[in-house]
């Protein structure tokens, strides 16, 4: 039962990680933000579920390999992982 509070405590500071992302100073890198993009629906939805996509779609593969990388990491390391991404982008514009 002593878990729950920390649990809520993380996805209180998750939450606010997502909202302070969409407000960095300057934008992020292209490999920055695939990791923010793949810690965030790691956290969210769990292992990545559907078919790559292909051909000339080239952003989406990337998505989806970034997010397949991160296959088997609990939602709960998933979303530390993400806050602390946000915290040194803040730190770092």
């Amino acid at each position: 039962m002593a878990a729950a509070p920390k649990q809520d405590d993380l996805k209180a500071k998750f939450q606010a990680a997502a909202a302070a992302a969409k407000q960095t100073k300057k934008r992020p890198d292209n490999a920055a933000l695939l990791k923010l993009y793949a810690y965030y629906k790691q956290a969210t939805e769990g292992d990545v579920s559907g078919d790559r996509p292909g051909g000339f779609d080239f952003v989406g593969g990337a998505k989806y390999d970034a997010w397949s990388k991160l296959k088997g990491m609990s939602g709960d390391d998933a979303m530390t992982h993400y806050i602390k991404q946000v915290d040194r982008l803040n730190r770092d514009s």
